[in-house]
């Protein structure tokens, strides 16, 4: 549900300049401007015409950047878009100050909608997750297949190093935490989240490091950054509260599209055990288990969930045309034999 604090934001217009954003090899960038939203779209150009869509959507923190490593691994099998979501990355907060997963996931809907791309393979991470889990759920006409990773799935054991990600949520925690953490440099900053995330933070390269730690100077100048992540900290901790249709389980019971799971063993931020409880939520599901990822494994181990993704569109795909064939079988007039 919306946060009821209204938006502290400043205006658009008088938002500090700060350091572009970092675009990989045969990536582009894109603004949209959809109503009440401008989103950040990264994209690469297709490897031929006709390729199915796919959309990613990053978790907590996170931006499109999160998808630059699996993105090139499908370029021959998706027209790949990765977005921002508001006050996120490179997009501006929305103008409602609505940071909901219903808010992100109406984000989503709108862009999908506006630029006529849907049925999308849909990927989410982490929140991404959850928010691609409600679209799924509530505009079936606008997804192939849904890809989750480590997705932020109402747990009724938090696990104890997620704990301080779900305390953001609490009014005035962040600004504690920003007093508290003042004299933190970038470098620092980075090494903590790659140790909460990553199941082996020395699997980051030095290069992947510095990347990291150009984007967070640029995001700690934005006057909106810790205001993004205690609203959509909110934002999950709300969902986790829901029940009846609108709960995020009931609804993950609702997808049809054919479903991906993707679970890292040494995840700190979603239980591994939540595997199991997904496996038999999602009707049409298959579950790729990583013992030694953490929480962003598109990121630790593109290529296997590249892999995955691959035969999971394999078999869509193959399932779709046996049905197309039985439905010609059965529409095929009854061969009738005549006496002489």
């Amino acid at each position: 549900m919306p946060s009821p604090e209204p938006p502290s934001v400043p205006p658009a217009n008088v938002l500090p300049k700060v350091a572009a954003v970092r675009v990989a090899d045969g990536e582009r960038l894109r603004s949209v401007h959809l109503p009440g939203i401008t989103l950040t779209v990264r994209s690469r150009p297709p490897a031929r015409e006709g390729l199915p869509p796919a959309l990613y959507v990053h978790g907590l923190g996170g931006s499109s950047q999160n998808w630059s490593a699996l993105m090139p691994l499908l370029d021959g099998v998706v027209d790949s878009e990765a977005i921002d979501l508001p006050g996120f990355g490179d997009s501006p907060p929305p103008d409602d100050g609505d940071y909901s997963i219903t808010g992100h996931a109406r984000a989503v809907v709108r862009h999908l909608d506006a630029a006529g791309r849907g049925p999308v393979h849909l990927f989410g991470n982490s929140l991404g997750g959850a928010v691609v889990t409600r679209v799924a759920a509530v505009r079936p006409d606008l997804v192939r297949t849904l890809t989750l990773v480590s997705p932020a799935l109402p747990e009724i054991r938090v696990q104890r190093s997620a704990v301080p990600t779900g305390l953001l949520a609490l009014p005035g925690v962040v600004s504690l935490f920003d007093r508290l953490t003042r004299e933190w440099t970038a470098e620092q900053r980075v090494r903590g989240v790659t140790a909460l995330c990553y199941g082996d933070p020395e699997q980051v390269s030095p290069e992947g490091f510095r990347n990291a730690v150009e984007e967070m100077e640029r995001r700690l100048r934005l006057p909106y950054f810790w205001d993004a992540m205690a609203r959509s900290a909110r934002g999950i901790v709300n969902a986790y509260t829901v029940g009846g249709r609108h709960g995020l389980w009931r609804q993950a019971e609702r997808v049809l599209a054919p479903t991906l799971l993707v679970y890292g063993g040494r995840d700190q931020l979603v239980g591994y055990r939540m595997a199991r409880r997904a496996v038999r939520a999602f009707r049409d599901s298959r579950l790729l288990t990583l013992p030694d990822a953490g929480h962003v494994a598109m990121m630790e181990y593109p290529e296997t969930v590249a892999m995955a993704f691959r035969e999971l569109l394999a078999d869509t795909e193959q399932s779709a045309v046996g049905e197309r064939t039985a439905r010609a079988v059965d529409d095929e007039p009854a061969n009738q034999s005549t006496g002489g």
